[in-house]
């Protein structure tokens, strides 16, 4: 697909889903990028930590692509970036704060000379080819979120990014309602838009609220050490507990490197200037329990996070102790229930308090309950809705929303939907090839490939090995040995395993598995008696199948199983 005379709206990532947020725009022959985001993986990609777009499509078009512009710094907008943005080879445009975690990224992957990054002024705009973008800065949960106005020869688009609304901002200025109405004034053809609190009935609220609320929470806790875990991305929560600990007379601790990378580049970037001193972990190690208050990663449950470590007894300084507070200024993502409860379990084992959302108004969503989305529509009045960000089920109820605010059209479309916004849209055009890549250790693997197939099949059913050694005559020089892992037999392993071999005997002697009596919750099965010794693949699958029968009646599992045969002389 090229585009002509028109204007595609192509998403690769993002739509159906809440993470990894990858948009196309189409127009003249030439395409833009707006995020290169990643997600992390579920139980279903065993093994594996991060989820990669697959740019598969416009990798092949590569020549007609102009830049990247980045919204704002979170990972599912940026975090695919430095595994990605190389390949691509084409600029980055990003406004100050996301470039400074950019080209963090950049750097620890050696490959800040080969990637161009550009710095976009709050507010200021660029020019690829036929599109004219215009940054608009949004109140959301970390700094410089920001929408964009993107202009083209067939009409405007307002992309949303990640969005609030914020009476009480606490760190930057985001745009008025009045600056929005003047936007829709400006006639908008489509609106691209957030789509995560559809379902929300309230507005989201204030991060001065937040302050207030964990302000209170903290005053009334005379003695123990108050810990609170927050994404580390929130630099206004950030900026928020170093206000809290310099009113209740606590010294502040960060815990946790993103902690500390978010710091670093907020104050870089001219933010977070009135953040008290941060004491180290060997100070606070020493001081009294009431007098600190524990900043730290770990909201959502992972396992290497300062808060996992903490809970456990395993962090290398920090404790925590009967007493103690850990407040969670957070929201729990869904998916992350099971890894939070096991922390907060291990909290509770040892006698520690926890406080949620739930208990104490200690946290603000960054993303629109349905009284902003209703403003924002009522400021841009767009001729066209095309929700993203977000599960299937919110997309379609922001459809539905969006025309109860008056917009005349809508479509909600997949990864890989192409859609005609102008002339005469929106229209579908077809699909476009989207998919998912799993980041393995250091090597980028399909999401639907063998390795993944093969590693679900040694998670549910284990893995039995069998090694067959054969003298000159091609006879058994000794016993087979199997090895198993993973297979459900454990007291009785070893009967098992003798079993296994006595059937990978039989087996190379052409006499199939022989004979035994019938045990307790199983058949027997008698031998099929002697007959011509197989050789070849043919003795490898016999032997294969042999050993999966034994598996199979003492467990019910198939168990993958490898063979190697070893011929002396």
């Amino acid at each position: 697909m090229k585009p002509g005379k028109e204007l595609i709206f192509l998403p690769l990532g993002g739509s159906g889903e809440i993470g990894m947020n990858v948009n196309l725009y189409g127009c003249n022959g030439k395409w833009v990028m707006v995020d290169l985001g990643m997600t992390f993986a579920d139980p279903s990609y065993p093994g594996v930590d991060l989820v990669l777009p697959d740019l598969a499509f416009i990798e092949e078009r590569r020549a007609d692509l102009l830049g990247v512009v980045l919204t704002h710094g979170h990972e599912d907008h940026i975090g695919a970036i430095p595994y990605m943005a190389a390949e691509l080879g084409v600029p980055l445009y990003a406004t100050p704060f996301t470039a400074g975690l950019i080209a963090k990224k950049l750097k620890e992957e050696g490959i800040e000379r080969e990637v161009e990054l550009n710095i976009i002024p709050m507010g200021g705009s660029l020019q690829l080819g036929p599109f004219g973008f215009r940054y608009v800065a949004m109140a959301h949960s970390i700094l410089e979120g920001n929408a964009l106005i993107i202009d083209t020869p067939y009409g405007r688009v307002f992309h949303t990014g990640d969005w609030k609304l914020d009476d009480g901002p606490l760190l930057g200025v985001p745009a008025s309602g009045e600056m929005l109405t003047d936007i829709g004034d400006s006639g908008v053809l489509a609106m691209v838009g957030d789509s995560t609190n559809v379902f929300n009935m309230e507005a989201s609220g204030s991060e001065s609220d937040v302050r207030a609320g964990l302000l209170q929470l903290v005053k009334t806790r005379k003695k123990g050490r108050v810990l609170v875990t927050t994404f580390a991305s929130n630099a206004a929560r950030i900026a928020t507990l170093g206000h809290v600990a310099k009113e209740t007379g606590r010294h502040l601790v960060l815990a946790g490197r993103s902690m500390d990378r978010i710091t670093e580049v907020a104050k870089a970037t001219g933010y977070l200037k009135d953040l008290p001193p941060v004491m180290s972990w060997d100070q606070a190690s020493g001081m009294a329990p009431e007098k600190l208050l524990i900043l730290c990663t770990g909201a959502q449950g992972e396992p290497a996070a300062a808060l996992s470590r903490i809970a456990e007894g395993n962090h290398p300084a920090l404790r925590l102790e009967p007493g103690d507070l850990v407040v969670y200024s957070s929201k729990q993502i869904p998916g992350n229930e099971l890894a939070i409860g096991r922390v907060q379990n291990a909290l509770a084992t040892r006698g520690i308090e926890v406080v949620t959302e739930r208990q104490a108004h200690v946290h603000v969503s960054g993303h629109p309950g349905r009284p902003e989305l209703e403003a924002m529509y009522e400021w841009i009045r767009p001729e066209i809705a095309i929700p993203v960000h977000g599960e299937r089920r919110h997309m379609e109820e922001h459809a539905r929303f969006a025309r109860e605010c008056g917009v005349k059209k809508t479509m909600v479309p997949i990864n890989g939907s192409a859609i005609r916004l102008a002339p005469n849209g929106p229209v579908l055009l077809g699909h476009e090839k989207a998919g998912r890549l799993l980041l393995d250790g250091d090597v980028i693997l399909p999401a639907d490939g063998a390795t993944i197939v093969e590693r679900r099949r040694l998670m549910m059913n284990g893995l039995m090995a069998v090694a067959v050694v054969l003298d000159r005559d091609g006879k058994l020089a000794a016993a087979p040995v199997v090895n198993a892992q993973g297979v459900p037999v454990e007291a009785d392993k070893e009967a098992f395993l003798a079993e296994c071999s006595d059937a990978a005997a039989a087996a190379v002697k052409g006499g199939g598995k022989p004979a035994r009596p019938p045990r307790g919750g199983r058949n027997g099965r008698g031998g099929r008696g002697d007959g011509d010794a197989p050789s070849g693949d043919k003795m490898v699958d016999d032997v294969r199948v042999a050993v999966r029968r034994v598996a199979r009646e003492w467990t019910g599992k198939k168990p993958v199983t490898e063979v190697q045969i070893v011929r002396l002389g």
